[in-house]
């Protein structure tokens, strides 16, 4: 069973709360676990991703800025879809909408960099993104199997009836004083039990109570027949200390990447109660701000640069001591050493509320970024998602001095790989951009 909810929605178990509030159905159970997650985890753990809440009188899990997948020990899965500020004729078209524009955007997360999406595929059979996530694995694994799994010498170390490899001289003193027709010895021997095998064998064997999909299903049991001669990983840390992914492990590159993730718990955030579960979770922040990095250094031209968390400067300096980094999304780098500044905000912006509904505390960070990396001289950029009400630039800069000017642009994110930066009409930003 799973659960659709948009960012900042709201989960609860009472018919009626989604009948007033629009609140997603999850059941009893799977609630009580969420809500002893947001009480017994301190507070910046909860603050991430969940918050527990009441309104008119009913109480409600709301969801944060996280997407992804949210697992429960119930079984279920909850799965947060970004809001794009899109109006879609319906919930279903928005949930295809979403997640289409969601698997677009992870592909450049390092991690999901193997992600391939079809969006035809998405729309028409609308599979949950557990279960994409799931039959992307898979697949990886069933073209490794196709091309052929392949094994390495193990040094192995045994007791035998002849003698084979190296002779253990202490071992075989100790141990064969008595039995002197046995030979402890260490050989090597070309077997198919190596690291790389046994962690994908043991990522298919976990995935077995996570996919609910039929064909996904079909073709997991198939692939742990591939791999039944395999044993499971003693220890995932040891294997993945001991991988070795050279050129003639070309084929592995993508379902080791996979079987990573699967084998950290699905885990760029885990969650723990009384019973402990994972996610498959990410700050819609970090996944804009990569998304928006990978198409604008696309767009730079050879000699520009693109710096992503520059770490170079500091607010003040204490008792000879540089202290509280400034560390802007994004710098570009220019021939004449001349720099851009700008950040990201995942955020739809309300062009009708004060001050377009831009966040004083963003402006003075920006501020301070322009002091600091462009000595009070320069452009600096703020990126929002567009959206039917933002396509275009706000039509005049924030000038924090008459030389230091900040503008507020939209990112279109387009799904048919057109996705850019609309940036204002003046002659400065011309010469950024290609």
């Amino acid at each position: 069973m799973h659960t659709t909810v948009f960012e900042y929605g709201y989960l609860s178990f009472d018919k009626s709360a989604r009948d007033e509030l629009g609140a997603e159905l999850i059941s009893k159970s799977a609630f009580e676990y969420l809500k002893e997650v947001c009480l017994s985890a301190n507070e910046s753990e909860t603050s991430k991703c969940l918050g527990l809440t009441k309104r008119y009188g009913y109480e409600l899990i709301q969801v944060k800025n996280y997407v992804g997948v949210l697992f429960t020990p119930t079984g279920e899965h909850i799965e947060v879809l970004p809001k794009t500020g899109r109006k879609a004729a319906d919930r279903e078209t928005a949930i295809i909408e979403s997640s289409q524009m969601l698997l677009m955007m992870l592909q450049h997360l390092g991690a999901f960099r193997y992600l391939v999406t079809n969006q035809a595929l998405i729309a028409t059979k609308r599979m949950p993104l557990l279960e994409i996530f799931i039959e992307q694995f898979l697949q990886s694994v069933n073209r490794l199997v196709k091309r052929g799994i392949k094994s390495d010498y193990v040094t192995q170390v045994d007791n035998l009836c002849f003698h084979r490899g190296k002779l253990q001289v202490n071992n075989q003193v100790r141990h064969n004083i008595v039995n002197k027709h046995k030979f402890y010895v260490e050989y090597d021997e070309y077997l198919i039990n190596r690291p790389a095998n046994r962690l994908i064998a043991t990522a298919l064997n976990k995935l077995v109570a996570y996919t609910r999909s039929p064909s996904n299903q079909r073709l997991l049991r198939e692939l742990q027949f591939a791999f039944s001669e395999v044993p499971l990983s003693k220890s995932v840390k040891h294997d993945l200390m001991a991988l070795k992914l050279d050129r003639s492990m070309l084929d592995y590159q993508e379902p080791i990447s996979w079987a990573k993730l699967i084998l950290d718990g699905f885990s760029p955030l885990s969650m723990k109660g009384e019973s402990r579960s994972r996610s498959l979770l990410f700050p819609m922040e970090a996944v804009f701000e990569s998304y928006v990095a990978s198409v604008l250094r696309a767009e730079l031209s050879d000699n520009e640069e693109l710096t992503t968390q520059a770490r170079s400067e500091h607010l003040v300096r204490h008792n000879e001591q540089e202290q509280f980094q400034l560390q802007p999304d994004l710098l570009i780098s220019k021939p004449d050493d001349s720099m851009i500044v700008l950040d990201t905000k995942w955020k739809i912006l309300d062009l009708e509320a004060h001050h377009y509904g831009l966040s004083q505390s963003d402006l003075y960070q920006m501020f301070a970024y322009g002091h600091k990396y462009l000595n009070g001289v320069g452009d600096l950029y703020l990126i929002y998602p567009a959206h039917e009400s933002f396509t275009k630039p706000i039509e005049y800069s924030f000038d924090f001095t008459d030389e230091l000017r900040l503008w507020v642009v939209p990112f279109v994110i387009d799904l048919d790989g057109k996705s850019r930066v609309i940036w204002p009409a003046h002659d400065y930003v011309k010469s950024v951009t290609v």
